[in-house]
């Protein structure tokens, strides 16, 4: 099974700030849309709040918390990554995503086969959730393609492809 990362970060890597994001692109949100849609989804807890606490429809939710007994309609609940992996793998995906925040992606970078990241061309100040650095030793660039800001994204942006080496 490929495990493939997907992020929207800062030039300096920045992905949040008190559990909310730092920015609204919506040809971002349409990209996330079409490359989770049907697949499983793995996230922290706490970005799965961020999210309004439900349920991302049209895909499996696997939401990922050390607190003991938390629970939540319309998703599977497991307490550490490699659960999460093992559960995608036993329901026979080829592929599982995983969405966030800062602490499953610093888990997770070290397995990952691939990088969909949305590198919005900005910092942000105070931000206090980041995306691990993609070493360029071991990724390489294999997809780029660049936005301009217009009336509806504030920011320059880019989607990119990395994958390991």
């Amino acid at each position: 099974m490929k495990i493939s990362l997907i992020v929207a970060a800062a030039t300096d890597n920045a992905i949040g700030k008190n559990n909310q994001l730092l920015w609204h692109l919506p040809n971002d949100l349409k990209f996330f849309k079409n490359m989770t849609w049907g697949m499983p989804v793995v996230m922290g807890r706490k970005t799965f709040e961020a999210l309004s606490g439900q349920p991302l429809p049209g895909r499996l939710n696997i939401i990922v918390t050390r607190q003991q007994g938390w629970q939540q309609d319309k998703v599977v609940v497991v307490n550490n990554v490699k659960d999460a992996l093992f559960l995608a793998q036993e329901n026979k995906y080829a592929e599982v995503l995983i969405s966030g925040g800062g602490e499953i992606y610093k888990e997770t970078i070290n397995e990952a086969d691939k990088i969909y990241l949305t590198r919005v061309h900005a910092t942000f100040e105070g931000a206090d959730a980041f995306f691990p650095e993609v070493d360029k030793q071991k990724w390489h660039l294999t997809s780029h393609q660049d936005f301009l800001a217009d009336d509806k994204h504030a920011y320059d942006y880019s989607f990119q492809v990395w994958e390991r080496k």
